[in-house]
């Protein structure tokens, strides 16, 4: 899956894969976290969010576990 890097203070990259809804975020601390069953829309609202760590806390974080 191909990472792209983001401009964010806590997150470093994010990758996506549209066929199987699987989601990667690698933090600024180096922790990989894959999420499953993510729709698109969820990923591009993270590439697309002013702030991408609030992103994450409101639309991703405790949701979509694999």
């Amino acid at each position: 899956m191909e990472m792209l890097p983001v401009v964010s203070s806590a997150i470093a990259a994010v990758g996506y894969d549209p066929i199987s809804q699987e989601m990667n975020i690698r933090f600024r601390k180096g922790n990989v976290y894959t999420f499953c069953r993510v729709p698109a829309h969820v990923f591009e609202g993270l590439l697309t969010a002013p702030s991408k760590g609030l992103y994450y806390d409101r639309h991703i974080r405790g949701r979509y576990q694999c």
